[in-house]
């Protein structure tokens, strides 16, 4: 009896394993939505926005861009357009032009559609400038401090800056290797709240005596060369869109059963017609080059 048993368990244990055919399940396909990617910093240079249509999720053509939009933003008072790029369909660039801190911004999309009564969908998105610190005075690599004992291989990117006293402020996380950005999609995105760190000076002598140091990146010590220079960008944005990014983080795969249980979440109206965001954000950074540690010489 007791081998029968284990006969029974055993054939039980291969079933799952011989089951290899592949599932396809049946998503039911809506009407495509206007994807809004746009953006618009306190830095001078060009802003963009990106306009797309989405698509079901087997769909492996490529993404349907949406071209001839007329794209702008104001804070009604000043006007600032995006134009079409000529080699990228459905790319869409200020000129160089710098948005103001603390200013509410309204996006305006309008995509021509002969179905529509006046001949375009209309688009609509809110999106506040927030505040920010001075800037970042240094960034400094160390080895990485933490509560857990590690072995002395990873090294910590260290920002040196006095934060303003705002719970409020919420920093996207950017960082770049000589020309390479490491953080190109939202995906590779690190995003953290200093409502616990309002009014410090970020990683000084007043600040360690309530934190640990704060890192905005690690590198374990075998990939870092002798010369390379790194950049970071603390763009300071809305809780609202750090809670966005979260969602796109959370909801990323290639399995429609995993991830987050809702739709993410969009400030493009009207509602149920867009995805995506538009941003506004304040921006700082600063640069510094690795330089390999000294070893200390032998008695």
């Amino acid at each position: 009896m007791k081998n029968l048993y284990k006969i029974l368990i055993f054939t039980l244990m291969l079933i799952p394993a011989a089951c290899t055919e592949d599932i396809v399940i049946d998503i039911e396909e809506g009407e495509p939505l206007m994807g809004v990617e746009a953006y618009l910093t306190d830095e001078l240079k060009q802003h963009e926005t990106i306009l797309s249509r989405t698509a079901d999720f087997y769909n492996s053509d490529e993404i349907e861009m949406v071209s001839g939009a007329t794209v702008f933003v104001t804070d009604g008072v000043d006007t600032i357009y995006y134009l079409e790029d000529l080699e990228q369909r459905g790319h869409y660039f200020t000129e160089p032009v710098a948005g103001r801190k603390k200013t509410l911004y309204t996006l305006y999309v309008d995509v021509p559609d002969v179905t529509e009564a006046d001949g375009y969908q209309h688009y609509r998105a809110e999106s506040w400038l927030p505040d920010n610190a001075e800037g970042i005075d240094s960034v400094v690599f160390l080895p990485f401090q933490s509560y857990l004992p590690l072995p002395d291989t990873m090294y910590g990117l260290y920002p040196f800056f006095q934060s303003l006293d705002d719970p409020s402020i919420n920093y996207m996380i950017d960082v770049a290797r000589n020309d390479t950005l490491r953080t190109d999609t939202l995906t590779d995105k690190n995003v953290v709240s200093t409502a616990g760190y309002a009014g410090y000076y970020i990683n000084g002598e007043e600040f360690l005596k309530e934190n640990m140091m704060m890192p905005v990146t690690l590198y374990s010590t075998k990939k870092l060369k002798e010369g390379d220079r790194y950049t970071v960008w603390l763009s300071s944005i809305t809780s609202e869109y750090m809670s966005y990014i979260l969602e796109v983080q959370f909801s990323n795969g290639s399995n429609p059963l995993m991830g987050a249980p809702s739709n993410v979440s969009t400030n493009i109206q009207p509602a149920g017609k867009a995805v995506g965001w538009f941003s506004a954000a304040s921006v700082i950074s600063a640069e510094t080059v690795y330089h390999e540690p000294q070893k200390k010489p032998l008695d």
